[in-house]
């Protein structure tokens, strides 16, 4: 079975298990994961379906996830909604209702809407960290992944000295992740973004047909705030994984 095939598998397919262990095999190896005793089916899948199944460049990803959160304790061992809760009311961050096209997820960051002077860097960088643990725990964001556009009207000095080389460098370890494709949109973007979303997709601040910046803005922070018990559960947990043992256990389940 090929890669596309495998990743529309649901997630206790019996077919995904021998990817599955071979990655718990070798992640509980790894010196990253020292002192961790299990890994739950669904966290490892996040990171099988992130590169096509192949257990190499899995484990890789999930290695890089571990050290990146060793070394930046002090975002990521603050998931909490709440204690930015300021910032997501001035209506600085969504994830669109609707996917796009090919069923990713869309989300919106308005730099404009972050004040330097009152949220600092490392906040508005939990944010993004926030959002990511909450979408990738969905199985079709795994599959389809993801898009962002940043709105950057309004960046001014003030926020690039909040970006220091420290925390730019913990920034592009993360884009590193991934193999973003940039699109740079100048000041007629709301014709320029729909040549890549439609129209139902967009707000209607962004020349689509969507509810407004305010409505999705307020509903993601109410969907984050709703989230905060897993959030604080994926902070405390030495890898970031909380899943429980339902997967197993309806595999076990169809064998009997």
């Amino acid at each position: 079975m090929n890669p596309p095939e495998l990743t529309e598998l649901a997630d206790e397919s019996e077919e995904l298990v021998p990817y599955v262990s071979s990655l718990r095999r070798a992640a509980l190896q790894a010196p990253e994961l020292t002192g961790v005793r299990a890994l739950s089916h669904g966290f490892l899948l996040k990171f099988l379906r992130a590169r096509d199944f192949d257990v190499e460049l899995a484990l890789k990803l999930l290695l890089n996830y571990q050290r990146w959160r060793r070394d930046s304790p002090e975002i990521s061992s603050c998931l909490s909604p709440v204690s930015v809760l300021g910032l997501l009311r001035e209506d600085y961050h969504s994830v669109l209702p609707l996917r796009d096209h090919s069923g990713s997820r869309v989300l919106l960051y308005r730099i404009g809407q972050w004040n330097p002077k009152d949220w600092s860097a490392i906040q508005v960088f939990r944010v993004s960290l926030m959002t990511s643990e909450v979408i990738a725990r969905e199985t079709q964001t795994q599959r389809r992944g993801l898009k962002v556009i940043f709105d950057l009207q309004g960046w001014c000095l003030g926020h690039a000295l909040q970006v220091t080389p420290s925390l730019a460098r913990k920034i592009s370890s993360v884009l590193a992740f991934a193999s973003p494709q940039i699109h740079v949109h100048g000041s007629d973007y709301t014709d320029s973004l729909l040549d890549f979303f439609s129209a139902p997709v967009l707000p209607l601040e962004y020349g689509g047909e969507g509810p407004s910046i305010q409505e999705v803005c307020q509903a993601w922070t109410n969907q984050l705030l709703q989230s905060e018990s897993i959030l604080q559960k994926v902070a405390a947990h030495p890898a970031g994984d909380i899943d429980s043992k339902k997967y197993l256990g309806k595999l076990l389940l169809k064998k009997v």
